[in-house]
């Protein structure tokens, strides 16, 4: 069979409730997980599963594909939250690769999507070679650090915040109450940050357990001002490791650290990286321009362990994604964007001015010639026009128009997500 052109004896439907069972038990096969689906795994997913926006691939009676999209926010440069089509659970049976599945279970979301009036379509990718063909680019990136406590040169001694506030640890149920609204505050003012809803809160405080087996409860802090409001919220677990002369070798793990302000995030790393035992912190997944290093006397004691691509954006609809977002630089460029998987494509004239931001199809002379995956890539900010040129991504026709890009487009800090989905 000619791997290009798909079997049409596939077929690709929306999943009904007497179908979750085997559309899990797909899923955990194409994720390598145990392909055994209990009674307590059907009826969680019963719950959220939206079934129009939950496909399934089915080679007679054997699902072997999965594809799940959800509504989702996510926050533009200059904080104005904007519909996103989250795209998850994204499977193919190893049986059944180079046959188009994935291909007609996307082409029909990214329909679906547009006719909703989604703006961009959002994800995260598992694979980096893949979702690239579909119009997606990388638009955040985000790393990992390793803290060696013992070389960061904090003193040992400082019992807390200097300016005021003050750290406490509290319950999963102060979280569940505090946290939303925090995070609210904190996502309105972070580009690439998505919405957060009350099963992943109930999830992360171990109100819901899906798997009782690896479920290790967190320690959680706040950060209070000095006036007593909460201006951040750690999460941590720390593991039980101790060296051959009885010395504590205890490892933090961070799996959640928000602040909406800067003393709210210095003092949350200096506590997790102070706490009696602990001999390393890992940061879990940050913006690749996260402050933690440079809140170390010793930079150097904070090593990168991993970074890599995260959140990654489709744009599908140009106008609205672009007039969303504020600019660092007032000017006009004109774009002339290709794309030959869906509606985006066309030439539009961007203008960024004092009195506000407009964009609208043009026929005027294109100044810079990209696909809708760089302009995906682009429009969070994290990404540089000039370096895509470089790389040959992107095509000046207009002299300057790459610095022009960057300009209008960059941001003085990296867009960031910290969830995955």
């Amino acid at each position: 069979m000619n791997p290009l052109n798909p079997r049409q004896d596939i077929d690709v439907r929306p999943i009904r409730d007497d179908g979750v069972p085997e559309w899990t038990r797909a899923l955990n096969t194409g994720f390598l997980r145990p392909p055994s689906v209990s009674e307590a795994e059907i009826a969680d997913r019963g719950g959220y599963l939206v079934p129009e926006r939950t496909l399934g691939a089915f080679d007679g009676e054997r699902c072997v594909g999965t594809f799940r999209s959800f509504p989702q926010e996510i926050t533009a440069v200059g904080g104005a939250a904007v519909r996103a089509a989250a795209i998850t659970n994204v499977t193919v049976t190893s049986t059944h690769r180079r046959r188009g599945i994935l291909t007609r279970m996307m082409a029909r979301e990214l329909a679906a999507a547009e006719e909703r009036g989604d703006v961009v379509a959002t994800l995260i990718a598992a694979e980096y070679p893949i979702y690239g063909r579909y119009g997606f680019g990388a638009a955040t990136t985000a790393a990992e650090w390793t803290v060696d406590v013992p070389r960061t040169g904090l003193d040992p001694r400082r019992a807390g915040p200097e300016d005021g506030g003050r750290v406490d640890l509290v319950d999963a149920d102060e979280v569940r109450k505090t946290g939303p609204e925090l995070y609210e505050r904190f996502r309105r003012a972070q580009p690439g940050a998505v919405d957060r809803s009350e099963r992943w809160w109930r999830i992360a405080t171990g109100a819901l357990l899906l798997d009782r087996v690896t479920w290790t409860e967190p320690f959680h802090a706040v950060y209070r001002g000095a006036c007593g409001e909460v201006e951040g919220l750690l999460s941590y677990t720390v593991d039980d490791r101790w060296g051959d002369a009885k010395q504590p070798l205890q490892t933090a793990k961070v799996t959640d650290l928000i602040a909406v302000s800067p003393a709210a995030e210095r003092a949350l790393w200096r506590y997790v990286c102070s706490i009696d035992w602990v001999t390393r912190v890992r940061s879990g997944w940050r913006a690749p321009d996260d402050l933690l290093p440079h809140l170390l006397p010793d930079p150097r004691a904070a090593a990168i362990t991993s970074q890599a691509d995260w959140l990654w954006v489709r744009i599908l609809d140009v106008v609205a994604a672009l007039e969303a977002r504020t600019y660092a630089a007032t000017g006009a460029l004109v774009l002339e964007v290709t794309d030959g998987q869906g509606a985006a494509g066309g030439r539009y004239r961007l203008d960024a001015l004092p009195e506000g931001v407009s964009c609208a199809r043009t026929t005027e002379d294109a100044e810079l010639t990209l696909g809708i995956a760089e302009l995906s890539e682009l429009w969070l900010g994290g990404e540089s026009a000039v370096r895509l040129v470089a790389l040959g991504r992107v095509r000046e026709e207009r002299a300057g128009a790459g610095p022009l890009a960057d300009a209008l487009l960059r941001t003085s800090r990296r867009p960031w997500c910290p969830d995955i989905f």
